[in-house]
């Protein structure tokens, strides 16, 4: 079954598999489910046409999806812009909530990299393109 354009699995029961769609949650699902009026137990393949019509209508008041996912990006883009605090710290690809970054935070900053001493495995990266250079100048 396809809602929102996110192909809903069948095997589910529909409180759960409307999380699939990118802005519900286990939350908003009992909004939903409420304001359609249909069971929440009900696997998605056993819905009739006229409580799928009841839940696209529903979830037009929703914002999910591509429209979400807009907004979120415009609302960093307007941090970034105005420069604040937050801003500079998604352009840095920090952490921006407050979060310490002396011992963590390598999902934001990255795999480690050596600052200072070189291992052997960059040391001969390194001589390896000088001596390439060196062999291209002396070509030309």
């Amino acid at each position: 079954m396809r809602l929102g354009g996110i192909e809903i699995p069948d095997n589910e029961r529909l409180e759960i598999a409307l999380t699939r769609i990118y802005g519900i949650g286990r939350n908003n699902v009992w909004d939903l489910i409420k304001k359609a009026n249909v069971d929440p137990n009900k696997k998605s393949h056993q819905l009739s046409d006229d409580e799928k019509a009841k839940l696209i209508i529903v979830l037009e008041n929703f914002k999910i999806e591509g429209d979400l996912k807009q907004e979120i990006r415009q609302n960093i883009e307007r941090l970034k812009l105005i420069k604040a605090y937050r801003g500079l710290r998604h352009i840095a690809g920090l952490p921006v909530r407050g979060q310490r970054t002396r011992n963590n935070a390598r999902t934001r900053k990255g795999k480690r990299k050596t600052v200072g001493a070189l291992t052997k495995e960059m040391w001969a990266k390194l001589e390896a393109q000088q001596q390439k250079l060196a062999s291209s100048q002396e070509k030309a």
